[in-house]
C-alpha cells in the first residue's frame, strides 16, 4: 500500500474543501481523481503530497504518517506535477529536467542521472527541445518538460495534477502511456483528470469527488454510469464502448 488516507478534512477559512475522505492507493496502479471544478481534486493531491496539512484525519505514506518525513525524504518518496509550470530563470529544458535529480544529490552517479534524464525526456517527448530555453516554450511544451522533470525524480509515488490539460491528443495519450509504464514498474500513480473517457481507459481505480466528498471509488467500468455522471456533473451522457471495448463517455447533445 502506497497511501492510506483516514477521514481527512481540509478547511480553508470558512470553507470546507475536503470532508471525511478515506482512500487507499496501491502500488502498481493508476488512480484517477475526477470530479467537477471545485470538487477538491487538486487539494486532495496536495494533501497527499504533504504540501497541505489536513485539518483532521491522517495521511499515511508507505505505512508512516506523512507529517513525520523531512522535505528531502518526501522528495525521494513522491514527485509532484503542479498545474502551474513556472521557471524563474532562462534554464534549458535539459537543465529543468535535470532538476528532478536534485533530491538524489550525493547518492547517485552522473551515469545514472544521465540515463534517468534521457528516459524521462523520451517519455515526455521533449528530447528535441533539450537545448531550448524553458521560457521560450509553448504552454504544451512547458507542460511536457515539467512532466519530464517529475519522471526524472524517479520516485515510488508519482502525483500528477491535470498533466493532459494543455496537451494535444497525441501527447495526452503519450502521458498516459508513460503513467501506465510507471505503474507497471510497481509505482503508485495518482492523476487528476477532467476527461472521463481518458480516466476510464487508463486508470485501474477511479475516485470521484464532488463538493469535497468522495462519492465513489472503484474500477472505472464498475463505477462510472450515466446516472452517476448526471448526479455528479449535472449533465446527461452516453456511456459507450469503443471498438477495443474501452469505455467512452460523451455528452448527450440535441
Amino acid at each position: 500500500m502506497a497511501y492510506q488516507l483516514h477521514d481527512v478534512d481540509c478547511v480553508r477559512g470558512a470553507t470546507t474543501v475536503l470532508e471525511g475522505v478515506s482512500l487507499d492507493v496501491n502500488r502498481g496502479e493508476i488512480l484517477a481523481l475526477v470530479g467537477p471544478n471545485g470538487a477538491g481534486k487538486s487539494t486532495l493531491l496536495a494533501v497527499m503530497a504533504g504540501d497541505i496539512v489536513p485539518s483532521r484525519g491522517r495521511v499515511m505514506l508507505q505505512g508512516k504518517d506523512i507529517a513525520t518525513f523531512s522535505p528531502r525524504e518526501l522528495a525521494r518518496l513522491r514527485s509532484v506535477l503542479l498545474q502551474s509550470n513556472q521557471v524563474s530563470f532562462s534554464f534549458s529544458v535539459r537543465d529543468v529536467v535535470l532538476m528532478g535529480r536534485s533530491p538524489w544529490a550525493a547518492t547517485s552517479d552522473d551515469e545514472t542521472d544521465e540515463r534517468v534524464v534521457r528516459q524521462a525526456m523520451a517519455d515526455a517527448d521533449v528530447e528535441h527541445l533539450a537545448n531550448r530555453s524553458f521560457q521560450a516554450l509553448s504552454g504544451g511544451e512547458r507542460a511536457r518538460a515539467s512532466l519530464a522533470r517529475v519522471f526524472a525524480q524517479d520516485t515510488e509515488v508519482v502525483l500528477l495534477d491535470e498533466p493532459t490539460a494543455s496537451l494535444d491528443l497525441r501527447h495526452q495519450e503519450d502521458v498516459m502511456v508513460a503513467a501506465r509504464r510507471l505503474a507497471d514498474e510497481g509505482k503508485a500513480v495518482v492523476v487528476v483528470l477532467h476527461d472521463l473517457s481518458l480516466a476510464a481507459a487508463w486508470a485501474d481505480q477511479i475516485a470521484i469527488l464532488a463538493g469535497g466528498r468522495l462519492v465513489e471509488v472503484g474500477v472505472p467500468t464498475e463505477t462510472i454510469n450515466a446516472d452517476l455522471v448526471k448526479r455528479v456533473y449535472g449533465i446527461d451522457v452516453h456511456v459507450l464502448s469503443d471498438p477495443s471495448g474501452r469505455m467512452v463517455i460523451i455528452p448527450q447533445r440535441p
